[in-house]
């Protein structure tokens, strides 16, 4: 194979780095993935900056060198699960479904509660998987979650979330506005 120096997240593999994975894998008696990969954190000293080896950064780079065919992994022994891949629909959460009637004024004040990480987040999210039209899904990143109150009864929902969301921003209303 021609000489080729590879570059994986800040980290230079030379054609010498390869020689060694190469021997390591035939050396090792029915190795494992995660066993190839902490040995060779070891044998590179390659570390975060806390001290815990690059474990799951190495794995990659094994996987990427694999791909390109510079190395040959062993067969996986097992698929981790994924538990997003499974993840339960919220609880049906059956809000004040009375329609108002009257003016917007009549409601005032309204109060913008926040819901994240609290009691009434079930309340939130199954309300979204109920009147959102695409359900609801679990937010990546950063997000915000609101009830908006008139009294005692919830009339509103109200979702702000970062750009990795499906939208910048949702808004979604339960019935109960949709008469008004």
């Amino acid at each position: 194979m021609a000489t080729r120096t590879w570059r994986f997240r800040g980290r230079t593999v030379t054609s010498a780095d390869l020689v060694f994975i190469r021997q390591l894998i035939a050396a090792t008696p029915q190795p494992s993935r995660c066993a190839l990969s902490r040995q060779i954190c070891e044998a590179w000293n390659w570390k975060q900056p806390n001290g815990v080896l690059c474990d799951q950064v190495c794995r990659s780079l094994l996987l990427m060198l694999d791909r390109a065919g510079e190395i040959h992994l062993p067969a996986m022994r097992r698929r981790p699960a994924n538990p997003l891949a499974y993840r339960q629909p919220p609880k049906l959460l059956i809000a004040e479904q009375r329609p108002i009637q009257g003016p917007l004024s009549a409601l005032q004040p309204l109060e913008f509660v926040p819901v994240r990480r609290t009691p009434n987040e079930a309340l939130f999210n199954s309300l979204i998987e109920q009147h959102h039209y695409l359900g609801y899904e679990q937010p990546v990143g950063e997000h915000l979650k609101y009830l908006v109150r008139s009294g005692i009864s919830a009339h509103a929902i109200v979702s702000s979330a970062g750009t990795r969301q499906r939208g910048a921003g949702t808004f979604v209303s339960s019935p109960t506005t949709r008469a008004i």
